[in-house]
């Protein structure tokens, strides 16, 4: 099985860029802060619906019915990718923090909540690049085989 990362990739440097400039933007007022704000929030939304993607292809490497992975709930799939170690303890715990947020980015579309998520980000570029590592490693290890 295939597994192209490349757009993870893509969106994780997405998100890394707007929380670059959006540090570089001078005033809160400004428009380029609600630009910039709005482009990492979304990119952080993209990124995450991927890893899920990712994850479910993932997961069925490790056996079981490729329909019970498909019907798995996100906070599932975080939980059996640390049951397999592509995710540790912690880990699991922050994305599952990380989910949580992204549900209520969808529907709550407040300042001070964006302000809120935009605090998770740092932590939340280092884990989407390590699991990206991860989701690579037991691919290629799965095209060698």
């Amino acid at each position: 099985m295939a597994l192209n990362i490349d757009h993870l990739r893509r969106t994780a440097d997405t998100l890394e860029q707007a929380v670059i400039h959006l540090r570089e933007v001078e005033s809160e007022k400004d428009t380029l802060y609600d630009l910039f704000r709005n482009a990492a929030i979304k990119s952080f939304e993209l990124s995450l619906e991927t890893t899920g993607k990712l994850l479910r292809k993932a997961l069925k490497l490790y056996g079981g019915s490729p329909r019970e992975v498909d019907g798995l709930v996100f906070n599932d799939l975080f939980r059996h990718a640390g049951k397999h170690g592509l995710l540790n303890q912690a880990a699991v715990e922050r994305w599952l923090v990380y989910r949580a947020n992204r549900n209520t980015t969808a529907h709550d579309y407040s300042e001070g909540f964006a302000n809120e998520t935009l605090k998770l980000l740092p932590g939340y570029l280092q884990d989407v690049r390590v699991l990206a590592n991860a989701l690579r490693e037991l691919f290629d290890a799965q095209a060698r085989n």
